[in-house]
């Protein structure tokens, strides 16, 4: 399976770069979101001084229409078959196709669906499995911009995905395609994808990406196989160039129950390392919503001088990684605006239909809402159960019931799901305690969305005496 937005997926300004996860990441190839216009992929940056960057107008991104009414972003299984055997694959993905798939003219109907939501349609995420081993994929993306829905592809690292095929799904209309990379070598990509050259098919496939003009977006698992080679990751990114890099952070389902959990002070660490890097390359994450929180955290701590390493408790991997970072020259040269994660979760502004129909608030959160096949996607989305209660904060259990972040974050409901078996469980990879962040007042402010707060001269003021607090 090839992870990718969301959900937070490609750009519309959070979810319109290439973006293709099954999970909600922010989605970037889609629809403009309120907070922020779309840039245009390689847009200059134009900084106040410089190597700076130009401050956010908003820590967080909203969506533009009522996440109730329209998705964001619509994922689709369109097979399970790969000859891939990833280690994390959620879909525990097999050689041959399933006879039960969605065929061509269902899979357009399903098109017609997402159309029927209203102009401008949800990005359309074509994922895996592997799409390439469907014959009809360049039909079925032609078909898409006929009717008025942007699509965007997930390959998985095959022989298959040649230039002559990007070829064909560029002529189509493809809107962007996201590729996988755990490694920064062969050694390590290669191994977690379970089979050799792997590597080299996904560089090779990016190369001829970006000579077509396609935008890519490049997505990594994060797990504790190769966390220390996020910084290397990220060098790669920056200097082969890409739309977005992508975060993923494991959910504990499929072939994925087998690698080792993080812990939730790890997890912060890492977090916060992508946020910093987002001065370097544009980054978001997948199924980390606690991102956000990190995000606004960092706003506040920013404005008011603090020292968000000692406020916010970093641990050693965290300065592990900014010191290899360091060490790559991430830290150089004129640095971009930083990206604001976008608010979307599972069933909010997030679907995920499977490769035989049927539909879920998350590809990682395998509890069904209903078919395609029987009911339209637009009733499923706005009226089912599932759906409706997890769009409601007031569901949340947990310290996630009682925090502070709750609407704007709302933790991982897919990992909540797969460590407890309840959807609206607290987040088992956050150890935040509510309440403990020590600017409530100026925290209150981003949230209601007032002006933005502005970066005091100076340097950072160490040793602050409230800290935030986490259960490690």
């Amino acid at each position: 399976m090839n992870t990718a937005e969301s959900g937070e997926a490609m750009n519309s300004g959070g979810a319109a770069d290439a973006t293709a996860s099954a999970g909600p990441a922010d989605a970037e190839l889609s629809v403009p979101t309120a907070a922020s216009p779309p840039t245009p992929a390689n847009a200059p940056h134009s900084p106040t001084h410089p190597g700076a960057p130009t401050p956010s107008p908003h820590a967080i991104r909203r969506q533009r229409h009522d996440v109730a009414e329209r998705p964001f972003i619509v994922i689709w299984e369109s097979t399970r078959a790969c000859p891939l055997a990833c280690l994390h694959c959620r879909a525990e993905a097999v050689p041959g196709r399933d006879p039960r798939e969605l065929d061509t003219a269902a899979a357009q109907d399903l098109l017609r669906q997402v159309a029927a939501f209203g102009q401008p349609a949800p990005l359309f995420v074509i994922t895996g499995g592997d799409p390439f081993q469907r014959p009809d994929l360049a039909e079925l993306i032609a078909y898409g911009r006929e009717i008025g829905v942007r699509v965007a592809v997930s390959p998985s690292g095959t022989p298959t995905l040649t230039a002559e095929r990007l070829g064909e799904l560029h002529a189509a209309g493809a809107v962007g395609l996201s590729l996988s990379l755990d490694g920064s070598t062969a050694d390590i990509h290669d191994t977690f994808r379970g089979v050799p050259g792997v590597f080299r098919w996904t560089l090779d496939a990016w190369d001829a990406a970006r000579a077509l003009g396609m935008k890519a977006q490049i997505n990594t698992t994060v797990t504790r196989r190769n966390l220390h080679d996020l910084p290397d990751i990220v060098r790669l990114v920056a200097d082969h160039g890409a739309m977005l890099w992508s975060a993923f952070f494991l959910v504990p389902t499929g072939r994925g129950r087998a690698l080792g959990a993080l812990t939730p002070a790890e997890v912060e660490d890492v977090l916060n390392f992508v946020h910093d890097v987002g001065l370097t390359v544009p980054a978001k994450t997948t199924e980390a919503h606690h991102f956000r929180r990190v995000a606004l955290q960092r706003q506040v701590l920013a404005a008011t001088g603090d020292d968000h390493v000692a406020v916010l408790g970093l641990g050693p991997l965290y300065r592990e990684l900014r010191a290899r970072a360091a060490e790559l020259g991430l830290d150089a040269g004129e640095r971009r605006a930083r990206r604001p994660p976008l608010d979307v979760n599972a069933g909010r502004g997030f679907v995920f239909v499977s490769h035989t129909g049927t539909v879920h608030p998350s590809g990682f959160l395998p509890l069904g809402a209903g078919s395609v096949r029987a009911t339209p996607l637009t009733s499923i989305y706005r009226t089912s159960p599932l759906f409706t209660a997890l769009r409601d904060p007031d569901m949340l259990g947990g310290r996630c019931g009682a925090c502070e972040f709750r609407a704007v974050c709302g933790g991982s409901r897919s990992r909540a799901y797969g460590v407890t078996g309840d959807p609206y469980a607290e987040e088992p990879w956050c150890g935040y305690v509510p309440g403990s962040f020590p600017h409530q007042r100026e925290l209150a402010a981003l949230l209601s969305a007032r002006p933005p707060l502005r970066p005091r001269p100076g340097n950072a003021r160490a040793g602050k005496e409230q800290r935030v607090r986490h259960d490690r």
